[in-house]
């Protein structure tokens, strides 16, 4: 296996040298929520393309995992916070299984984050201003799509578009079924590429909700 002639991409020998600084324990910032802030803001201004493009894991009552992207709307000391239609599949897993994975992966920096942890809807108040602020193009796609639902055609969707539109041609009232969660961290990944594969990795954990960070190095 391996390119081809015909230009098939090599997979298994492309690979890339990192030279990243290393990382110590000494240069973290004690709380993890802040250490992310300084390493968004490096993925922001090295140029990566929407660094706060977040993929995030969620399982089924049976067990079965599925992973898609989403995008980080807001992180402070309660944890990281996203928005979406309750009704969605991720919706439907959450409300069995609150537990859930984050990650960013920002390739361009050689830099990676992790969280674990749990997902509980933000109030009433914080969706409603959330969704006030978006553009009313997305307020309008929000709340005619049924997200994640099985559709005989992409006009049920445009239609309900044009009756939202003319009802409410100026905003868009938020829908009961689409709002934020936010993720209650209990550990928080950085990892940094590094020569030979010797990576640095650093993980925060906590057994309590607002419990103290401890802060570990991981093997690569």
């Amino acid at each position: 296996m391996g390119r081809s002639d015909d230009g098939e991409y090599d997979v298994r020998h492309d690979r890339v040298r990192y030279t990243m600084p290393r990382l110590s324990a000494e240069r973290l910032d004690a709380d993890p929520i802040a250490q992310f802030g300084v390493w968004l803001a490096d993925a922001a201004q090295s140029g990566i393309a929407e660094p706060n493009a977040m993929v995030i894991a969620t399982a089924a009552k049976d067990g079965r995992v599925r992973a898609r992207t989403v995008l980080l709307r807001g992180y402070d000391a309660r944890g990281f916070e996203f928005f979406t239609n309750y009704d969605s599949q991720k919706g439907t897993h959450l409300a069995d299984n609150p537990n859930i994975s984050g990650c960013f992966s920002w390739v361009g920096s050689h830099r990676q984050v992790i969280i674990e942890g749990r997902a509980v809807r933000t109030s009433a108040a914080e969706s409603d201003d959330y969704f006030a602020s978006r553009p009313y193009e997305s307020q309008v796609g929000s709340a005619a799509s049924p997200q994640s639902q099985v559709i005989s055609s992409l006009a049920e969707v445009e239609d309900e578009m044009r009756r939202l539109e003319q009802a409410h041609p100026d905003t868009i009232p938020r829908p009961a079924h689409w709002g934020g969660y936010r993720i209650e961290p209990r550990c928080v990944e950085f990892w940094q590429g590094n020569t030979g594969r010797l990576h640095d990795r650093f993980r925060y954990r906590r057994d309590e909700p607002t419990g103290p960070w401890t802060l570990e190095r991981l093997a690569p």
